[in-house]
């Protein structure tokens, strides 16, 4: 008769084989091995060949240099020596002193063998100097001094236009009057949230993409659409205008970028490679002419002629949300929510991380006193000095009367053409803009 084996829960069966384990090996608990002395020894002399190595094989060569030194000197003692003794002209093996206006010079035999040059090869190492910081250029403190409601929901681009009178912002586009503030003209046509701005500088157009896949030509004489540019496959986010030639470029959410003919609305280029949406592409006369961050956490920078990509730089870990050309140093400047960098044209060399703003960056502005200014999602914007990395101020935008804390978010800034005005677009439906503190002394 075979007996039935009483079944047991799964933590009743661990816990017994715990107890049992504990049972066993509770005499030795405590007690650590015999200490092996072979393995022991083994293991300091790895160790000490790993880290000292280099300094044994040096002080080594140094020891045998002394040596060979010490024998050099010694044979030249004794050859002066030997000369001392031998007054009368003679040497051993028929060699003579020359004679130079009555004194003796001796004539030191050639040394068969060859010449041995001894150097020392540890060299003297002096204190290390601490590292010291440049010092950064001072900089005013800016503060917002106007703030421009009228729009009905969220603000995401911002564009000022050459002259510096007026700036375009996109939500339903409407340009305003830089100066008083007041609104000078809305523009209604995207069916969507519009994302990107720009406005010409060699003809009196502004341009504007949207989440509605469209890419519009504004005639600002006429304030009405003259040219729709179709190609993208889904929302546009940024589009950026070419300084000397007549070329549009505009990328977005089907991580393409699209070189166009502003003219002939003909789709030039399209510029693939990156694997996620696009949120950024600027555009420069010098090389590389195009540049484009993405959520794929990288950056590429473009050969507009032959259309393809030139360099990937993937220091990033995170999305590039933002770019930023400097106007007037040859270099560019990248924000993601790991940091900010800056780079060096044209092949996009590495300069330096800018880092303490620990936010989701949506924008980055500069201008020519090297100020760059970084917004975040969290309504905080930080104020930079562009050659030391120095962050001199720090702001928290304050909210709208009526708008909840959590709509603080900075979509979008641009400094206006004189460098001392910064404009803000953000969440709480608000325009904002600062200028330097007057006031303020170094």
């Amino acid at each position: 008769m075979v007996e039935e084996v009483q079944r047991h829960s799964v933590h009743t069966l661990v816990f017994r084989s715990l107890k049992r384990s504990h049972d066993m090996f509770l005499s030795s608990h405590g007690f650590l091995p015999p200490l092996d002395l072979k393995a022991e020894t083994l293991k300091k002399m790895v160790k000490s060949r790993d880290s000292y190595g280099l300094v044994l094989e040096r002080a080594k060569h140094s020891d045998a240099a002394k040596h060979l030194a010490l024998e050099h000197s010694d044979h030249i003692i004794n050859s002066h020596q030997h000369i001392a003794e031998t007054q009368d002209g003679s040497f051993p093996g028929g060699d003579t002193m020359s004679s130079k206006e009555g004194s003796l010079v001796p004539v030191i035999p050639p040394q068969s063998g060859p010449i041995v040059h001894v150097t020392s090869t540890i060299q003297n190492i002096g204190p290390r100097k601490p590292t010291t910081m440049p010092k950064p250029k001072w900089h005013p403190p800016w503060k917002l001094y106007r703030v421009i409601s009228g729009h009905l929901g969220w603000v995401r681009c911002v564009a000022v236009e050459p002259g510096n009178e007026w700036f375009a912002t996109g939500s339903a586009d409407r340009i305003w009057d830089l100066a008083s503030g007041r609104l000078k003209v809305s523009l209604t046509g995207h069916i969507s949230s519009v994302r990107g701005l720009a406005v010409s500088s060699r003809h009196p157009y502004l341009f504007s993409c949207g989440e509605d896949r469209q890419v519009k030509c504004w005639d600002l004489e006429y304030n009405k659409v003259i040219r729709h540019y179709h190609g993208h496959l889904s929302a546009v986010y940024t589009l950026a205008l070419h300084p000397n030639i007549d070329v549009l470029v505009t990328a977005g959410r089907d991580a393409t970028c699209r070189v166009w003919d502003m003219r002939t609305k003909a789709n030039v280029h399209t510029l693939t490679g990156h694997t996620n949406t696009i949120a950024s592409a600027i555009c420069q006369a010098a090389e590389p002419q195009i540049v484009t961050g993405s959520h794929d956490c990288t950056i590429r920078l473009w050969d507009l002629s032959a259309g393809k990509s030139k360099a990937t730089l993937t220091n990033h870990k995170k999305s590039v949300r933002s770019l930023v050309f400097h106007p007037s140093l040859y270099m560019f400047a990248s924000a993601s929510p790991d940091n900010l960098k800056q780079w060096k044209c044209p092949d996009g060399r590495f300069i330096q991380n800018l880092t303490g703003h620990n936010a989701i960056i949506n924008c980055l502005a500069v201008n020519p006193e090297g100020v760059l200014v970084s917004g975040a999602d969290n309504g905080t914007l930080h104020c930079w000095d562009w050659r030391t990395g120095y962050n001199f101020q720090r702001l928290q935008a304050p909210v709208q009367p009526g708008s909840m804390d959590s709509e603080s978010g900075i979509f979008s800034m641009t400094f206006d053409h004189s460098g001392s005005r910064l404009i803000t677009t953000e969440a709480d439906k608000t325009i904002k803009i600062y200028r330097e503190d007057d006031t303020a002394v170094s």
